[in-house]
């Protein structure tokens, strides 16, 4: 038990690594990409690799399963990952890393709503909750410039809150108890189906000239083997494992590393501003580590 939730625990930690970097990567390829292609190439290589490293079918599930299928393709696959895109048009990497960090709020809640969880709110989710929104409304003003950009992050919250509901969903899925890769890529199936109207609305081209471009194909191939097809199934074995809460946890990480990343690699400024709403942000993994501790110590060492 305590070794498949190290393996939880590590999935997790590497799939929040990887897509801490994915704000680069988008934010390299929307100078020649619209994000709707960039979702739809990516999705479809992630795909295509899923097929690959497993053929075989998942077999007809109920109706009330393929319900649950659908939505968490349209959430986690389609609509999360649209707006995402968008949302990096109009503000910095580093904004869209650190608003995404709400994620887990809007998990928790979900979950005690949605799930049958027995782990309550308490006094430190709201204190690491009030902590965060700080974090995510100075970050927000964009560092010294002092800049609000509402309509990107606006639109980053709502992607935030659109992952809460794929990871409750997920939880779901996980309990039906079929191959982590095939409901994976049943969602993917789901989630590309949906974005084929946006391919009209948002003036999609194919375009695969553009890929000649070593840059543009090394960064859709990162995206679309490690992000897509690797970290969907590695996140949802971890909250198969972990369960949609405890998994949610990791995403505190992504801001720390798309923040790093982005300083680094496309050289986006790194101001006081950044860094004090980094911390705050952060501030909620360091409570829920507390937490989860003395509850570890409680049950002589044996977690939910």
């Amino acid at each position: 038990m305590a070794n498949t939730a190290a393996k939880g625990h590590f999935a997790s930690f590497v799939t929040v690594i990887i897509w801490g970097t994915t704000f680069i990567s988008t934010k390299v390829l929307l100078s020649a990409f619209q994000p709707i292609e960039i979702l739809f190439f990516r999705f479809l290589l992630g795909l295509a690799v899923l097929l690959i490293v497993y053929p075989h079918r998942l077999k007809l599930t109920s109706f009330n399963q393929e319900i649950i299928f659908i939505s968490a393709g349209l959430c986690g696959v389609c609509l999360y990952y649209l707006l995402e895109n968008i949302a990096l048009k109009y503000t910095a990497a580093s904004n869209v890393g650190v608003i995404i960090s709400a994620a887990p709020f809007f998990t928790a809640i979900l979950s005690n709503l949605f799930l049958k969880h027995d782990e309550k709110l308490s006094v430190n989710f709201f204190i690491g909750f009030i902590a965060a929104m700080a974090g995510i409304g100075i970050i927000s003003f964009n560092g010294a410039n002092l800049k609000l950009n509402p309509i990107g992050d606006l639109l980053a919250l709502l992607a935030a809150f659109l992952f809460a509901c794929y990871s409750i969903l997920t939880k779901k899925i996980s309990s039906y108890g079929y191959n982590t890769i095939l409901t994976t890529r049943r969602v993917f199936f789901y989630g590309i189906l949906f974005m084929v109207p946006s391919l009209f609305i948002f003036d999609f081209k194919l375009g695969l000239y553009r890929f000649v471009n070593p840059v543009y194909l090394l960064n859709i191939l990162f995206l679309g083997f490690g992000a897509s097809a690797l970290c969907f199934v590695t996140w949802n074995f971890a909250v198969k494992v972990l369960g949609a809460v405890k998994t949610s946890i990791y995403i505190y990480l992504s801001p720390v590393i798309t923040v790093s990343a982005s300083v680094i690699i496309i050289h986006e400024p790194f101001t006081l501003m950044t860094a004090a709403g980094t911390v705050l942000t952060l501030s909620r993994l360091l409570i829920s580590g507390i937490k989860h501790k003395r509850k570890e110590v409680k049950n002589n060492g044996f977690t939910e």
